[in-house]
């Protein structure tokens, strides 16, 4: 093989590769929220949700782009249930704590399930939230 040899990558095996490091990106974040005192950075979650907004148009037509919508959802779902239970928060920390418990476990529990999904090579039912 020299140099100028082109090697063509499978288009899925490249987007299971990405799918893969926004799961792990996900997943790093979801872990944090329900371990006490593991906090990570925000960042961490932006940039899995900016690596699935950017690569969705790429795995339009394959079983991988509802892995795509399932975590874009994730996240948003995720954020839109924290600022809706946030002013729980200022009632007492204990409803707000319990209110950001459940949502945490929750998109833990929905980032584990598209782990699987996807090694198992299936794709997600886009129209179920849980």
């Amino acid at each position: 093989m020299s140099n100028r040899d082109i090697i063509e990558v499978d288009r899925g095996d490249s987007l299971r590769t990405i799918g893969w490091v926004s799961y792990v990106l996900h997943l790093i974040v979801a872990v944090a929220a329900v371990v006490p005192g593991a906090q990570v950075s925000v960042l961490l979650l932006l940039l899995a949700l900016l690596i699935d907004f950017v690569k969705r148009d790429d795995a339009a037509g394959t079983w991988q782009a509802s892995h795509f919508s399932w975590r874009i959802r994730s996240v948003l779902w995720a954020g839109l249930l924290y600022v809706l239970t946030s002013w729980l928060w200022l009632i007492f920390l204990l409803p707000g704590f319990i209110a950001w418990s459940l949502i945490s476990l929750w998109f833990l529990y929905r980032i584990v399930k598209g782990m699987v999904r996807m090694n198992a090579g299936r794709p997600m039912d886009t129209g179920a939230i849980a």
